[in-house]
């Protein structure tokens, strides 16, 4: 029992280091779909997938099985290393296999996806709720200021 249990926490850890590397080139991953490298047409599911890696690893969002947090961070690793299957530097087709694995991926993961994509929706919806019930009792207060002053 106390085998797996130090298997379980040697996983966790590994996946946290991976996610530490994803994190500290997310730039890399910005300036792979912005150039125009094949990923053009995942663009929008690669940053929510970089996304729920963060939220993953912040702590914000946990409500994903480990199976599809780890496709999410084996896909991301293999789209970051250069060398691969088809090198990224060969010109037209050095991304091809990045894409490929990408959607498989995405495939796999579509669920969870999709349910990390309606939460994370909610949290903006939320927030930006919250900006506006702020806005307006500033407003508020404003007018109520203005008034006193006269």
């Amino acid at each position: 029992m106390a085998d797996k249990e130090n298997a379980k926490e040697k996983d966790n850890k590994s996946l946290m280091d991976s996610i530490k590397v994803i994190l500290g080139k997310e730039d890399k991953i910005n300036d792979q779909v912005g150039k125009g490298q094949g990923l053009e047409s995942y663009a929008d599911d690669l940053l929510l997938l970089v996304s729920l890696v963060k939220d993953y690893y912040q702590g914000n969002y946990r409500n994903i099985p480990y199976k599809t947090i780890s496709a999410a961070v084996v896909g991301l690793l293999y789209v970051l290393n250069p060398i691969d299957i088809i090198p990224d530097f060969i010109p037209f087709i050095g991304h091809i296999d990045d894409a490929l694995v990408l959607r498989f991926c995405l495939k796999l993961m579509e669920k969870d996806l999709l349910k990390y994509k309606n939460w994370k929706d909610k949290q903006t919806a939320a927030k930006e709720e919250t900006t506006k019930s702020n806005d307006k009792k500033i407003e508020d207060k404003s007018k109520s200021l203005k008034k006193t002053d006269k």
